[in-house]
């Protein structure tokens, strides 16, 4: 497929994923679409592969659930039979479970998908994980401590299978002038949609594999940026690594020991005469 027919898929399929924000008010509508068409990480996490067909997937700061709206528009591109063919098996059939802490974005999830993906309002530090077989976090882990981070993630594994992925976007706090524009943005965002600004707690990428790898994952990396001037934006792709089992060689039968005729009695000797 052309670059063009690629990118006209793309739009039919945001547009498909925003339209059910329209009954939520201008401002939903139009987040909805800007968001998905300009942000890269929801082409990559659609077009990729790294969600599966069927899988169980939680979203932790999932907002107003436009991850779980595009992962929707996706199923339905698919059964129509207008997925490109140049793109990764459609996740078609996934069920999402997203978490957020803000009620405002929890009712516009719940209005806008209804019975199609579960929505709870809750705190991702104390909020119960399901089991499930893929984790996406994006831009959400630096409004929590450093400790916080480390039991969180602890979680996100304990949740995965052996080889169950988790898509973590994070900053990488060693670019710090893009990590510091990253911060300020957010921060304003937060402050316009009517929420606090919250500290952040960042680390750098390589303090980030190093977490992870030491929580039990086989960690790889790659750029999420383009076209935005989020140049620190980085999306880690985790994997539980699965630990090889080692064979146990079988146990062969033990020859008898022949038993030994015990000794029933001592001959005493004849003292030899002087």
């Amino acid at each position: 497929m052309s670059a063009t027919l690629a990118a006209v898929a793309w739009r039919s399929l945001v547009e498909s994923a925003a339209l059910p924000y329209a009954g939520g008010g201008r401002f939903a509508l139009h987040f909805a679409r800007g968001k998905l068409r300009w942000d890269p990480v929801f082409r990559h996490l659609v077009g990729s592969g790294l969600i599966a067909p069927r899988a169980r997937v939680l979203d932790i700061g999932c907002g107003q659930g436009l991850l779980a709206s595009l992962l929707g528009a996706a199923g339905r591109l698919a059964r129509r039979g207008g997925w490109p063919v140049d793109w990764a098996a459609a996740p078609s059939d996934v069920r999402v479970v997203g978490i957020e802490l803000a009620p405002l974005e929890v009712a516009r999830a719940r209005d806008a998908l209804g019975a199609d993906a579960d929505f709870v309002c809750g705190d991702m530090r104390c909020t119960a994980f399901p089991n499930v077989d893929a984790v996406v976090i994006l831009d959400a882990l630096h409004y929590v401590s450093h400790a916080e981070q480390v039991e969180i993630l602890r979680r996100v594994r304990d949740a995965l299978p052996g080889g169950g992925c988790l898509m973590l976007r994070v900053g990488d706090a060693s670019s710090r002038l893009a990590f510091a524009i990253g911060q300020g943005v957010d921060r304003l965002v937060a402050l316009a949609r009517g929420g606090r600004a919250r500290p952040r707690a960042g680390r750098s990428l390589a303090a980030w594999q190093a977490l992870l790898s030491g929580l039990g994952f086989d960690v790889a990396s790659l750029p999420m940026h383009r076209g935005t001037p989020f140049v620190a934006n980085v999306l880690l792709v985790a994997r539980v690594r699965v630990t090889p089992t080692v064979p146990i060689a079988p146990v062969t039968a033990i020859a008898p020991v022949t038993p030994v005729t015990p000794v029933t009695s001592i001959t005493s000797i004849t003292p030899v005469a002087p």
